[in-house]
């Protein structure tokens, strides 16, 4: 994939996330909103993990230190209950450049990548720990086109594709 391609892709999908700043129609739900982000802005599929940290291996993110670039998927370990399960669910945000990382936490908002792991977390919730990030050209490999319109509303959507994956959280697990 051209640089140019990957370059207009990212400014588009942060411009797609700054949009979405303030809503709470993400909570709990942080690495659909990152892939909205970029499949919405860009009429494009991603095809990573089914929850952040299940990505953040996939992707690799654990090679990667220092500052995350713009674009880049920044991840962490974060274990909690959730849907009826305990575990490490992940969390993940995108770059937007300099250090700061755009993610739906209660809300989405923007936050230095290092002061994420010092933010409030719901009650049984570990803190999170920075796992790495992954870059934009490793995020985007074996991405297809895609037309969104069908789905709707990128939150009531990702609501419903959760539900799909894990069911309405009930049923406990062990």
């Amino acid at each position: 994939m051209e640089r140019h391609v990957e370059t207009v892709r990212t400014e588009n999908a942060i411009a797609w996330a700054r949009q979405h700043l303030g809503t709470t129609s993400y909570a709990s739900r942080c690495l659909a909103f990152v892939e909205d982000a970029y499949e919405r802005s860009n009429e494009l599929e991603l095809f990573g993990g089914d929850f952040a940290a299940e990505s953040a291996a996939l992707y690799a993110a654990r090679d990667n230190e220092g500052e995350p670039p713009a674009g880049a998927f920044v991840f962490y370990d974060f274990t909690g209950e959730m849907l009826g399960r305990r575990q490490n669910w992940g969390h993940v945000g995108l770059c937007v450049g300099d250090g700061l990382v755009i993610h739906a936490w209660d809300e989405v908002r923007t936050d230095h990548h290092r002061e994420i792991p010092a933010l409030p977390v719901p009650p049984g919730w570990d803190t999170p720990r920075w796992a790495g990030w992954t870059p934009v050209q490793r995020v985007l490999e074996g991405c297809r086109p895609k037309d969104w319109t069908p789905e709707g509303d990128a939150a009531t959507a990702a609501r419903r594709m959760q539900a799909a994956r894990f069911g309405d959280g009930t049923a406990a697990t062990a």
